[in-house]
């Protein structure tokens, strides 16, 4: 192949500056272009992905003319700058890099709760103006207070194991986290946030902003706290009512406050003129290491996207925990060629689908599972590329009822998923699961039969009487056309009943095979691939 057949390479641009390690990552894979300057409008439509900080916005305007894009990183956690909806539209991947500022933000809570305990900035002060005032600035002991966290999720359990290396008593308030991750960490749960009040001596929060938590410690909730109480706040300014912390701690109620976030940044208020309160200008996820990680994970995400990988970070695909996902990665790749079997064996039009994990593989958050099947359900069917992202969005506009399943132990099987396409008076099922330390991937039944069969790119299934000679006469015919019969399986549902034949093949099926095949007297001959 010469020089000007090479096929052209996928282009990144890279908009805010990156750490130079995943620059080099992007670099070695794919055309870097680093351009801050450019009218964002003009260029945009030219490139395949794009990473970003916080600085650029990209709305629903600038999706529309990026014909190409198909990953938007956001080198951070939030992804308030990106039109997520917009995107997911249009089957574009929009990841962040939420594991970037994990350690950086605990180790600056418990820097702030530190500091807020033994007076630390005020002391600090003090001295520096000249002033040696032991007494006026002695504080408390962390050890065998009770530490209470609202929000248990990648911050809030960092900062759960580093309070309970201090001593601290630790619970916790997070209803969407299971109580086994509770009791992994050591962490008493608790049903309510009033709870949490009612317990701690120090509140610590690393909740998301949502309608429901924005201003959540008011008024109310500082009247419900045990008198002293000490409040951490390093995630979002808008968790707190200002004006009434301000209040609470001019009452006693409040002992004093830690704050890294502000409702409206830079911040110029009354909290300044508090001696109980210690603040600092939203330092939580500024260290070095955070900022080169921060680049070095969405280069790995937008690798990823582009190379038909796993988007580990996306915003807009189902993410599961790290330990979820070890599980269900070998099930993956399963579901999606299920999904594609099942829409392929399907005449009609789609009505409901089902997903099903039978086995301990039920007892993990299955949602990926679902994304794949529904992915491949819709290849070749709908007049869209398809992918992880835009597949439930598809499944909704074409008005298809989806659903997850969940059951026990399967008859034959440790692990079994099942996806199953009901519509038009029919319902095509089909299931499988993973053999052996490199995760075969293995049919287990179709069409209503039980089966036992690797999956492969070509595969053909047959439906026919259960008499003599089939089998010989159907590797005839193949070997006269020059096809290659690379694996088989029969079942039958009883002797003398029907029976299915399915085979993996090593090269397409000529025309000529094709009709001779399905001029034989057989019920179904369906040729699928599955790539």
């Amino acid at each position: 192949m010469s020089d000007d057949d090479e096929p052209e390479r996928l282009r990144v641009l890279v908009r805010e500056p990156i750490a130079e390690p995943g620059l080099e990552l992007l670099r070695s894979r794919f055309t870097v272009v680093e351009d801050g300057e450019t009218d964002l409008a003009s260029i945009i439509e030219g490139f395949d992905a794009i990473v970003i900080r916080s600085a650029t916005t990209i709305d629903a305007s600038l999706i529309d003319r990026a014909e190409r894009l198909k990953v938007i990183g956001r080198a951070g956690v939030g992804v308030d700058n990106v039109d997520v909806d917009a995107a997911t539209r249009r089957g574009i991947v929009v990841a962040n890099a939420p594991d970037s500022t994990v350690v950086s933000a605990a180790e600056h809570t418990i820097a702030l709760m530190l500091a807020l305990a033994r007076n630390v900035p005020q002391a600090h002060g003090a001295l520096k103006a000249g002033n040696w005032e032991r007494s006026r600035f002695a504080g408390i002991e962390l050890a065998g207070k009770t530490l209470g966290i609202l929000g248990l999720g990648r911050i809030g359990r960092e900062v759960a194991r580093r309070a309970l290396g201090l001593g601290m008593r630790v619970l916790a308030y997070d209803p969407f986290v299971a109580l086994e991750r509770f009791r992994e960490l050591g962490v008493e749960p608790v049903s309510a946030v009033e709870d949490v009040y009612a317990a701690a001596d120090v509140i610590s929060l690393h909740l998301p902003l949502t309608a429901e938590t924005q201003g959540l410690l008011g008024e109310d909730a500082y009247a419900r706290m045990r008198d002293g109480v000490r409040i951490v706040n390093a995630a979002r300014g808008e968790l707190v009512d200002e004006a009434a912390l301000v209040d609470a701690i001019r009452s006693g109620k409040v002992a004093g406050a830690a704050l890294d976030v502000f409702e409206s940044e830079p911040y110029d208020g009354p909290l300044l003129e508090l001696d109980e309160v210690v603040v600092t200008p939203h330092l939580a996820a500024s260290t070095n290491e955070a900022q080169d990680r921060a680049g070095l994970i969405i280069a790995e995400q937008v690798v990823s996207a582009l190379e038909g990988g796993l988007v580990a970070t996306a915003v807009n695909i189902p993410i599961v925990e790290q330990a979820d996902l070890e599980v269900l990665g070998p099930f993956i790749p399963l579901a999606a060629k299920l999904g594609r079997l099942t829409s392929a064996l399907a005449r009609g039009r789609p009505r409901r689908i089902v997903v099903a994990a039978h086995g301990p593989l039920s007892g993990y958050d299955t949602r990926l599972l679902t994304v794949a099947a529904l992915n491949g359900v819709f290849q070749g069917r709908v007049d869209q590329a398809v992918n992880y992202v835009n597949a439930p969005v598809i499944a909704a506009e074409h008005g298809i009822e989806v659903s997850e399943q969940r059951f026990g132990p399967s008859q034959h099987y440790t692990n079994l998923v099942r996806v199953a396409i009901a519509g038009d008076g029919e319902e095509i099922e089909a299931s499988g699961t993973t053999v052996g330390p490199e995760h075969r991937l293995f049919l287990a039944a179709a069409l209503g039969f039980a089966i036992d069969i690797e999956l492969a790119p070509r595969m053909a299934f047959l439906v026919y009487d259960d008499v003599p000679g089939v089998i010989g006469r159907v590797g005839t015919m193949f070997g006269e056309a020059g096809v290659n019969i690379a694996n088989m399986a029969v079942s039958r549902t009883k002797e003398g009943g029907k029976a299915l034949m399915a085979f993996s093949i090593d090269t397409p099926v000529p025309a000529t095979l094709l009709e001779r095949v399905r001029d034989s007297g057989f019920d179904e001959a369906r040729f699928i691939d599955l790539d």
